[in-house]
């Protein structure tokens, strides 16, 4: 089978209809929160971060175990996907038990490091006390979600998602308006949300993925020789993700820094950069599964072919969601808050909104076809670049306008991030 629009397609848009339901988990929580109070709103903004904080930074787990499952697909080895998927789960599961055990010293680095106010302090911690009872759910789902999207399966996580999704926003909808529990009821409807999650991707392998499963294969999982290739991907993945997630956690915390009402707008305009980023994101998981088969399968010419088509068809969405952006942005940030004064403050920021999916879109294909190659090594290498950038121009903007500098040195960030992959594109090597 060659590669084509049609195979992109197939992958691409259960992809992109579960990934733009993804950000829901908070965007409901966001538009609950705003009609209670600007402190609800601004609390739930900085205690979600604090929980991407954490958790993105354990992101590899998924990309890591769909590079792996790919290549594995695409030559047709059995064993290593089912040696995948076990070796993924012990993995989560033993990162959880590290997360759950250390949760009070998470809060308090959190805290200091996102100057979290002492008005939005006991909001912050009664959400993240509740959300932490999910962390094994949601190790767990990184590595279900990656195993199937190795294995060209994007239907799965889309239904699956989409089921998270609606029981989140059901229990959390009750939880808040019937039963007054505020900012501990959206983060309980999360927990309940999540491990529905887990529970189905279960009943998904046994019932269609069993023969790749044996007891065998905890032992075979345990193999030192195999684990340090496993643990070379995933600990790149993971400085890689760790420069990402600090770039936004820091966008967070000058946005506390500079007041409530900056970071009640700033919550509201990285919900829009969610929905972009999850929907260009479709087209990215969709190269990482194709590009990994066919590199699995030593097929270099289908391999080019699918790279070509998956910047085409992250242009087009990248111009979608820019025109959407233009016409629909007052309307947008009236869905997220009946506060006038954030609404005039949000508003200073729609041309950035706009040209923001434009700017974005090479970095996250890219990141798509690199993990698909297992060239986590570049991928690292380009981020801790483009976090050094983002650093260096912020503090050189931010005397003159701190906020605009913020966006200023997130763009710059973004080019950075794909040019370098560009060039190191024409070197890299199929692995």
């Amino acid at each position: 089978m060659s590669a084509s629009h049609k195979e992109i397609l197939k992958l691409a848009i259960p992809n992109i209809v579960s990934n733009i339901s993804i950000p829901l988990l908070s965007t409901v929580d966001t538009i609950l929160m705003g009609q209670l109070s600007a402190l609800h709103l601004g609390a739930i903004g900085l205690g979600g971060m604090i929980f991407n904080f954490v958790y993105w930074n354990f992101g590899f787990l998924r990309m890591g175990t769909t590079g792996l499952t790919a290549q594995a697909y695409g030559a047709q080895d059995d064993y290593k996907l089912g040696v995948t998927l076990v070796r993924g789960m012990l993995l989560a599961l033993l990162l959880a038990i590290i997360i759950f055990i250390t949760q009070e010293w998470l809060l308090e680095a959190a805290t200091w490091f996102f100057a979290v106010q002492d008005t939005h302090a006991p909001l912050i911690a009664e959400y993240f006390t509740m959300r932490m009872w999910a962390a094994p759910a949601t190790m767990l789902m990184y590595v279900f979600m990656g195993w199937f999207f190795g294995l060209q399966n994007a239907i799965y996580p889309m239904i699956i998602t989409i089921i998270i999704n609606i029981v989140n926003i059901i229990v959390s909808y009750l939880l808040v308006n019937e039963f007054g529990m505020e900012i501990r009821g959206v983060a309980l409807g999360t927990v309940i949300a999540q491990y529905t999650g887990v529970l189905l991707c279960f009943v998904a392998v046994a019932y269609k993925y069993s023969r790749y499963i044996h007891l065998e294969l905890i032992k075979a999982a345990l193999k030192i020789s195999e684990l340090v290739d496993f643990f070379k991907v995933n600990s790149n993945l993971f400085i890689r993700t760790v420069c990402l997630t600090f770039v936004f956690a820091f966008f967070y915390r000058e946005s506390s820094i500079a007041g409530a009402l900056a970071l009640a707008a700033n919550a509201i305009l990285l919900q829009f950069v969610n929905w972009m980023s999850y929907g260009i994101d479709g087209f990215a998981y969709a190269a990482e599964s194709m590009v990994g088969k066919y590199a699995g399968a030593k097929d270099n010419s289908n391999l080019t072919q699918s790279v070509k088509i998956s910047f085409l068809w992250g242009l087009i969405l990248a111009v979608i969601y820019a025109a959407f952006y233009y016409i629909f942005y007052d309307q947008l940030l009236h869905l997220f808050s009946s506060d006038n004064d954030v609404f005039a403050f949000a508003l200073q920021y729609k041309l950035w909104m706009v040209f923001f999916p434009i700017i974005a879109f090479a970095c996250y294909i890219w990141d798509g076809i690199f993990i698909g190659l297992l060239a986590i090594r570049e991928m690292r290498d380009s981020m801790i670049v483009a976090l050094i950038v983002f650093l260096s121009l912020y503090h050189l903007v931010e005397t003159a306008d701190p906020l605009q500098g913020l966006w200023l040195a997130m763009f710059s960030f973004l080019i950075v991030r794909g040019l370098l992959l560009t060039l190191y594109w024409k070197n890299v090597t199929v692995r």
